[in-house]
């Protein structure tokens, strides 16, 4: 907004060193001079942003020039808030020496002051040092400006590491899954192109949509490395309505669901549908000659994902990996709960639950 840009709060000060000064009852009433160095003061403000120290410089001179005599009136509140803007505005050093030659000046006009004379060394001491308290609050101010910068910029880069987490995560299921499957195709193919010609060309074919697929799905990742604020969700184009797919591409899986169908989040959506390829991908890599039974559950506040086999792990196999801590992660950001282990009729299980807003 127009309130917050810089000239208007340097006029605003303006205004406000130009009211205090005319309107703040001098000692000796208005005349050419208490104009004059009200004018000047409120002037300076408007530059005070740009060249803190010279107008610190300037302004005190101002402040000499109204304290003689000592019964003449000084900008008063043009020093106070061009200290201020030294310690908020200018270098550490700078804001340092200006400090301590405002308290020695301000010392030395305290003692000659007439009006202050007789004023106990305790106040004098008190009023002496008020500019280096004023250079000090800028200087927090200007320190808790730059701290604040600071974390917004973390927060930034935090959000980035995110970012390429969840791309890693994306690469690794897609890669995952399309190969094992290309894998799988072209093992069958090989194995019938003898007996079963037919058989075989439609493994080719199989496995070739399979890679395009993949091809297809990682270009949607690249993009959304090149395309700042568009979710990854949105751009992997898998979802619950290709679970049908994804089972019929894994050979030797069934998909069974149950409850009111209802349109998913999309975060919700590609979890669930990750999850599933993930657990088919560890069934094919893991798992001798498994037979999977996808369960998927719409209930009133959750979604239900359950995926289990029937193998029995091959020999130097390891379930746990960067799948299983990817789908956990999902799950996690979804706000929902996953487990993952050995079942007890044998095989391995994968059991998801998670929430839908309320408004589903």
């Amino acid at each position: 907004m127009w309130r917050n840009r810089p000239w208007v709060r340097d006029a605003a000060a303006a205004a406000l060193v130009l009211a205090a000064e005319l309107l703040g009852f001098p000692y000796t009433g208005l005349d050419v001079r208490v104009v004059l160095i009200a004018i000047g003061a409120a002037g300076l403000m408007m530059v005070r942003r740009r060249h803190p120290i010279i107008v610190a410089g300037l302004v005190g001179v101002l402040y000499l020039v109204g304290a003689h005599p000592c019964s003449y009136d000084t900008p008063v509140s043009a020093m106070l808030i061009a200290l201020y803007t030294v310690g908020r505005h200018a270098p550490a050093l700078a804001s340092i020496a200006i400090a301590a030659l405002a308290v020695v000046g301000g010392w030395v006009v305290h003692n000659l002051s007439e009006v202050l004379a007789d004023s106990s060394p305790a106040t004098t001491a008190a009023l002496a040092l008020t500019p280096a308290l004023l250079v000090a609050a800028g200087h927090i101010v200007r320190l808790q400006a730059e701290l604040s910068h600071r974390r917004e910029q973390q927060i930034a880069e935090n959000a980035v590491r995110a970012e390429r987490r969840r791309i890693a995560r994306e690469l690794h299921d897609v890669i995952a899954h399309h190969v094992s499957v290309v894998g799988l195709y072209m093992g069958v193919a090989r194995r019938m192109i003898a007996t079963d010609p037919e058989g075989a060309r439609l493994a080719l074919l199989t496995g070739e949509d399979t890679a395009r697929q993949a091809m297809t799905e990682m270009r949607h990742l690249l993009d959304v490395l090149r395309t700042d604020g568009e979710p990854i969700e949105n751009q992997a184009g898998v979802g619950v309505a290709r679970l049908p797919a994804l089972i019929e591409e894994s050979g030797n899986a069934m998909l069974e669901v149950s409850g009111e169908v209802v349109e998913l989040p999309t975060t919700v959506d590609h979890a669930v549908y990750r999850i599933v390829q993930e657990a088919l991908t560890n069934t094919r890599k893991h798992a001798d000659r498994a037979r999977t039974r996808v369960r998927l559950a719409y209930l009133p506040d959750l979604v239900e994902v359950e995926i289990n086999d029937d193998g029995r792990p091959r020999p130097g196999t390891v379930r746990p990996g960067l799948g299983l801590a990817g789908m956990a992660e999902r799950v996690s950001l979804c706000g929902g709960e996953i487990h993952a282990g050995p079942s007890r009729e044998g095989g391995f299980t994968v059991h998801a639950r998670i929430p839908l807003p309320e408004k589903m």
